[in-house]
C-alpha cells in the first residue's frame, strides 16, 4: 500500500518552464531544397501547462538567426542577380501538443510511460529584422518532439518544427521573378530542432474519496 501511494504522487504538477538550444534553418527566396543549407541558432524559454498525461499547452519565445545566398543553389533570377540575406528573429508561439502515450510517473494500472513521442500544432508571430529592415507576420507552427521524464519533476526533450510565414519578407526578399505574392502564397518557411531541459512546479489538488 505504501509503494502504490508513493507511486501514485508522482503525477503532480500542472505547470513545466525552462528553456530550449538548437539549430535553426530556412526555406525560401534562395534556399529552395536543403532546410540546414546554412545553419543558425535558436534558444529561448518555455511556459508549458500540463492538462493531463496525454495533452500539454505550451507558450514559448525563441530568438534565432537564418541566412541564406542564391549562388549556392542552381535556379537562375532575372537578369543573373544573385541575392543574399541575414536575419534575426524573433518568435513567439502558443501551441497544443499531444503525446501519443499516457506521459508520467504514476500508478501502474494507468499505465505511465516516462518517454513518448509527441506532435504538436498552433499559432505564432515572429518579428525579423533582415539587412536593416523590420519585418513583421503570424505564422502557424507545425511539428514532432519526444520527451524523457528524466526525474519526477525534470524533463529532457528534443523538438523539430516547421513554422510557416506569411509576410514573404522574413529574410528581406519578396518577387524576384516579378510574380505578386499574396498572405497565403509565398515561399518562406522557418524551422527549429532544439533541446530542452524543462522542470515541472504547481501541485494539483488531488481529493481522496473517503467514506468512514
Amino acid at each position: 500500500m505504501l509503494l502504490v501511494a508513493m507511486t501514485a504522487t508522482a503525477q503532480q504538477y500542472k505547470y513545466e518552464t525552462g528553456g530550449t538550444l538548437g539549430v535553426s534553418g530556412y526555406l525560401g527566396d534562395v534556399n529552395n531544397s536543403n532546410l540546414f543549407r546554412h545553419p543558425g541558432i535558436t534558444g529561448g524559454g518555455l511556459f508549458r501547462y500540463i492538462h493531463n498525461s496525454r495533452w500539454a499547452f505550451k507558450a514559448n519565445l525563441n530568438y534565432a538567426s537564418i541566412s541564406g545566398n542564391s549562388k549556392d543553389i542552381e535556379l537562375q533570377f532575372p537578369e543573373q542577380e544573385q541575392f543574399s540575406f541575414s536575419s534575426s528573429l524573433i518568435d513567439l508561439g502558443l501551441t497544443a501538443e499531444f503525446n501519443f502515450l499516457n506521459y508520467g510517473r504514476g500508478p501502474l494500472y494507468k499505465k505511465y510511460k516516462p518517454i513518448t513521442p509527441y506532435m504538436v500544432a498552433g499559432v505564432g508571430f515572429v518579428f525579423a529584422i533582415s539587412n536593416g529592415h523590420n519585418q513583421a507576420s503570424f505564422t502557424v507552427p507545425i511539428g514532432i518532439g519526444v520527451k524523457y521524464k528524466y526525474k519526477d519533476r525534470l524533463n529532457l526533450g528534443f523538438e523539430f518544427t516547421m513554422r510557416k510565414e506569411f509576410s514573404d519578407r522574413i529574410d528581406g526578399l519578396s518577387d524576384l521573378f516579378g510574380i505578386k505574392h499574396s498572405f497565403a502564397k509565398n515561399t518562406d518557411w522557418y524551422s527549429f530542432a532544439s533541446f530542452s531541459v524543462t522542470y515541472e512546479f504547481g501541485k494539483r489538488c488531488i481529493k481522496c474519496n473517503y467514506i468512514e
